[in-house]
């Protein structure tokens, strides 16, 4: 168990962090919230690289800004940048890193590294300087990487940035299997990530956890209430003066306008079933 207990974090003027509180259980956590939401500020202070300035973390009870070794013997963490160390290959420097978690055995450590390198499509790759790599080939060396060791808590930051869509559904179903007896914490902007994966997520806006439950629950808040009509570009704006609207998007030269109401806010609207990102903008507008 996973206890985050009222954690505040400032940095400067800015509070990155306000009163934020969660319990997470073994399975797969969606964290969704706009960039600058304070989603990496919180996965670092999980991850032990900083300290809460309010607050308590604890991990099967044991506060791990007194005891970081009890959160860090067991983690396996993708932060949203990681740096690597210039002419090693994929292959030694997961071996380095292998041994760095505690993965003594050189038998064993062969195996796992060669398995995790075949799950994240890169042991082709193996021998080649992880610093020559493109931005998304080293994307799926950092979710080897934090999968080394078998960690009980595996935290991955923005994880599928960089990725083409037969590489994001890789690492996805990798997350899927890894999911049962871990606790995944999975922090990104993309609904779709959180969709397509976690039964049990939070929505984060301003440092704050603004909605917390399965995708479905905070879908059911807002049904029957989302509207959409197409409607010309010129016309948006002044849509967006008299209506709750939940968001836009460009559709073959014109604008899909989506808006939060009890029934048709004019004519042309059209009643839509409403999805996980209809009931992400709901929430984090504060608009339920």
């Amino acid at each position: 168990m996973l206890k985050i207990s009222n954690i505040h974090k400032r940095f400067g003027d800015v509070h990155a962090l306000n009163n934020v509180s969660l319990d997470l259980k073994p399975g797969l956590f969606g964290l969704l919230g706009p960039n600058g939401a304070g989603k990496s500020t919180l996965m670092r202070t999980l991850a032990t690289l900083q300290l809460p300035d309010e607050g308590v973390i604890t991990y099967n009870g044991v506060n791990i800004a007194q005891t970081p070794n009890a959160m860090r013997s067991v983690l396996g963490y993708l932060p949203q940048d990681f740096g690597v160390y210039p002419r090693m290959s994929a292959e030694a420097l997961l071996d380095h890193l292998a041994v760095l978690k505690g993965v003594t055995n050189k038998k064993e450590r062969k195996e796992q590294i060669i398995e995790l390198l075949r799950a994240v499509n890169l042991y082709k790759m193996r021998s080649a300087s992880v610093a020559t790599y493109s931005g998304g080939m080293r994307q799926r060396f950092g979710v080897a990487q934090a999968m080394l060791g078998n960690p009980k808590v595996l935290i991955v930051d923005e994880p599928t940035a960089g990725l083409d869509p037969f590489e994001r559904q890789r690492f996805l179903d990798l997350l899927s299997e890894a999911g049962e007896d871990k606790i995944i914490i999975l922090s990104t902007h993309i609904v779709e990530d959180v969709r397509d994966l976690c039964p049990d997520m939070a929505i984060l806006g301003d440092g704050e956890i603004v909605a917390r439950g399965a995708p479905e629950d905070l879908i059911g808040k807002i049904k029957g209430k989302v509207w959409r009509k197409q409607v010309d570009k010129a016309d948006v704006e002044a849509l967006k003066e008299r209506h709750p609207i939940l968001s836009t998007r460009l559709l073959m030269g014109g604008v899909i306008v989506s808006v939060l109401a009890d029934s048709a806010p004019e004519t042309g609207f059209k009643n839509s079933d409403p999805d996980l990102e209809d009931a992400y903008f709901a929430h984090l507008y504060r608009m339920v």
